[in-house]
């Protein structure tokens, strides 16, 4: 059906009128954006009831995505986008008296992710989606997101994001599907006809109540869904402690279950944040393989078929408690033996690894596992004895192999571990990625299956990020070689052509100077800070962890200020770097880095001898619809990390869509992107990632570097002697030198400053020609069709999932 303006106007009134019990002229923005959140769902409810029925007829395999994080962002505009109805709901919203453009931009984000995992995810339900492929998508409804993040004398402060206060009008509730999941408890087992039978007593159950929040493709009616489990209570309240005045007592049980979608990784440097963590891995693991045997026996009547009918993606470790709790159903639930629970769990998991670092291939400790969830305990050590058991027939018995390898060990449940020993595929993100799998996170796994490791390099949505957030590129584009990119991003290749065309390469640089002016705009607006447009606009934002090397960029930039302070009469192209990052609550150093950068910025902000050459700023609160303001205006991407700590990077992708030049290592999607651009098109320096291993091998020292440079020795000296604000930060050069609980500088930034220094100078320096960076931009854009999510689910579908797509 086509809708009109006048169709929306229709819709949306009676929306606001049996909903909210008002109308156009009365109703406030709230109301009305949920108002129009809720015309459009039921447009994708319509087309989702279709979908669901000819998947169904048809009997395809279908596609289970079980992440711990989904960062959806904003839904309205993206949604309305898909459906092609983008034009008539502005037209409607503007006629019914209020900006489109406002309310667009008063939804929050929905905030169910920390960083690129969760952004990744939310990609490919899209691409699933516009592929139509028969997916869904599974996680937790969490009542908080990512925290909302406050800086408050330069420190980062969390603060609660309360996201479902509007959200919520995307969520579509079923009761009446929830499932049951226990916690705790005895289990005792017995034998009877040949069967072992288990019984399980003293446990808490929880009810895990999906909300279903629906994904549309883009010139499509197929529809795909995210369904989000919320934790209740499965006991009701007990009214005899209201009768006496226990008020607290009467809800505990309603609290203790409901704090499992509460919010989203909770600290875990405690037993009770560890414990919360754990239950809610398994909480919507169980929900989810208990909905879906459900509606499979419905329609099938055997589970005997399951992995025919399904694949599950697990994206990384978090949801791998699927695997043992397969096993379980099918064995006490449905009366299967061992051997076929395992051929079929076997033959239908599928594994997406996404870090090389070793604190993040999750470690449970077996004594909270055994305690907390004590019939997967049992399995778990089962499927531990047996793999152990091939292990010994394959490697001879070697011992440190089995160490290596094992599932439990030294008292640790290895979720990595347990996901190599059981799935069909494993893949890394990008080449080199996995390339590190294969030769050394997983080298014994490998030797023994090598047919399980696959790569899968990531991609990105660049119908969000390129076509909506930069509608003048995308304009520019489809009047050189038409929109058909949409559906197909392989054809960006075709804008090379105009790679020499002196009026779009100009029109390349004005479409980049007018979104710098909005950016700023937009920074004066919600910071009150004044950016000169005239600078270079270079940009790093991502998660703040030590290896993605925030602080080598720091380096840099105090070396550039030490410069113009030694010669302020000196020739000085203007930059302006931005910072945006969130660190994760528990992790001190992170936010130490923070706390240094707002230094630097008021530091360098407040200096005369700056002004109209150099600025920094930290953005607050860095989230997916500031990133889509910020990467159209950015001209330097700083895609820095430590080589061959990077699994892929998604973020890179994303400024390289937009037009803006990488500065780099050869580290995760890099290396493609080096491959893609050659050396005329992308900044690449530092030590590639064999040989950061060899110089950790022979010895690392980095106060060498510091006794060798005396650029190096200036610069860490101002971070330690302090700045403008009067703070200072010994404890980081420290870090950085001696090392505190640490290596020295593990993360190489010392070994890799001199490189960094002197390829950022050549950079700035290439930006003096504008035709000539000009046609560096559209040549990124041109050759950045290969990193569009679409081209990541096509080979998942193709190598690993063996499904259909459009």
């Amino acid at each position: 059906m086509n809708y009109s303006k006048d169709d929306f106007k229709l819709l949306i009134s009676e929306k606001l009128r049996r909903n909210f019990g008002t109308n156009p002229a009365e109703a406030d923005r709230q109301q009305m954006f949920k108002a129009c959140a809720m015309v459009i769902r039921d447009i994708m409810s319509e087309h989702g009831v279709t979908t669901r029925s000819e998947i169904e007829k048809k009997q395809a395999r279908e596609v289970h995505y079980l992440s711990l994080e989904f960062l959806m962002g904003r839904s309205l505009e993206k949604n309305a986008f898909n459906l092609g109805v983008l034009s008539p709901l502005k037209a409607a919203i503007e006629d019914m008296g209020f900006k489109a453009a406002d309310l667009f931009e008063a939804e929050p984000d929905a905030g169910l992710g920390n960083g690129g995992l969760g952004r990744l995810a939310a990609c490919y339900l899209d691409s699933m989606t516009t592929l139509e492929i028969p997916a869904t998508g599974y996680s937790i409804c969490y009542e908080l997101g990512i925290f909302s993040q406050k800086i408050i004398d330069g420190k980062q402060v969390e603060l609660a994001d309360t996201w479902k206060e509007m959200g919520d009008a995307w969520l579509m509730s079923h009761p009446s599907d929830a499932e049951t999941v226990r916690f705790g408890g005895k289990v005792s087992t017995h034998w009877e006809y040949g069967r072992c039978i288990v019984e399980e007593t003293g446990f808490t159950s929880v009810l895990a109540v999906p909300c279903d929040m629906k994904i549309a493709g883009y010139k499509t009616d197929f529809v795909n869904n995210l369904r989000l489990w919320e934790a209740k209570s499965a006991v009701p309240v007990d009214m005899n402690y209201y009768s006496t005045g226990e008020y607290l007592r009467a809800v505990e049980s309603q609290a203790m279950a409901e704090v499992i979608s509460k919010v989203l990784y909770p600290a875990d440097n405690h037993p009770e944040g560890k414990s919360l963590r754990l239950k809610q891995q398994y909480f919507f693991v169980s929900a989810t393989i208990q909905s879906l045997f459900r509606k499979h026996m419905q329609q099938y009547g055997t589970l005997h078929n399951f992995h025919e009918k399904h694949v599950i993606q697990i994206n990384d470790t978090h949801p791998t408690l699927v695997i043992p709790e397969m096993m379980r159903l099918m064995m006490d639930e449905h009366g299967m033996s061992w051997e076929d629970a395992w051929y079929i769990t076997s033959h239908t998991v599928a594994y997406t690894n996404h870090t090389v670092l070793a604190e993040a291939l999750e470690r449970w400790p077996q004594n909270l596992v055994a305690s907390l969830l004590p019939r997967i305990w049992m399995i778990l050590c089962e499927i531990n004895d047996r793999y152990l058991d091939e292990l010994r027939v394959f490697f001879h018995g070697d011992e440190h192999k089995l160490q290596e390898m094992a599932v439990i060990w030294g008292g640790e449940v290895r979720m990595a571990n347990l996901c190599v020993a059981t799935c069909f595929a494993v893949n890394g993100v990008s080449a080199l990625h996995s390339d590190i799998l294969r030769k050394d996170v997983f080298h014994s796994a490998w030797l023994r299956t090598p047919e399980k490791f696959r790569n899968v390099t990531n991609g990105v949505d660049h119908r969000r990020w390129l076509t909506e957030a930069n509608p003048e590129l995308h304009q520019l584009i489809s009047d050189c070689i038409g929109d058909d990119y949409l559906i197909h991003p392989e054809k960006l290749s075709e804008l090379e052509a105009f790679a020499n065309d002196a009026a779009v390469l100009k029109r390349m640089g004005k479409i980049k100077w007018d979104n710098k002016v909005k950016f700023a705009a937009y920074v004066q607006k919600e910071y009150g800070i004044e950016v000169n447009v005239d600078a270079i606009f270079d940009v790093q934002v991502k998660r703040l962890h030590e290896y993605k090397r925030q602080l080598l960029n720091v380096l840099n930039i105090l070396h550039l200020y030490l410069q113009i302070k030694a010669n302020p009469k000196a020739a000085f192209t203007p930059q302006v770097f931005f910072f945006g990052a969130k660190a994760a609550p528990g992790y001190a150093v992170a936010k130490r880095i923070i706390e240094l950068i707002n230094s630097v910025s008021y530091h360098i902000n407040n200096d005369p001898d700056c002004k109209g050459k150099l600025q920094v700023f930290f953005l607050e609160n860095y989230r997916v619809s500031l990133a889509e303001k910020l990467m159209p205006a950015a001209e330097i991407s700083e895609q820095i990390s430590t080589a061959g700590k990077e699994a892929s990077g998604t973020g890179n992708m994303k400024f390289m869509m937009n037009g803006a030049l990488t500065i780099g290592t050869m580290d995760g999607a890099n290396v493609e992107m080096y491959e893609k651009l050659g050396d005329d098109n992308i900044f690449i320096f530092g030590l590639r990632a064999h040989e950061v291993e060899k110089l950790k091998q022979q010895g690392y020292n980095s106060y060498l570097y510091y006794n060798g440079s005396p650029i190096l020795r200036e610069v860490l000296d101002l971070i330690s002697h302090g700045f403008a604000d009067g703070k200072s930060y010994p404890d980081i050069t420290n870090r950085l030198l001696y090392g505190q609980g640490c290596p020295a500088d593990e993360y190489l930034l010392l070994a890799d400053f001199e490189s960094y220094r002197h390829t950022h100078s050549v950079l700035v320096d290439a930006y003096k020609d504008q035709k000539a960076w000009n046609r560096m931009a559209l040549i990124n854009v041109a050759r950045s069709g290969i990193f569009a999510a679409d081209r990541s689910i096509t080979d998942y579908a193709e190598t690993i999932w063996h499904v259909d797509h459009r």
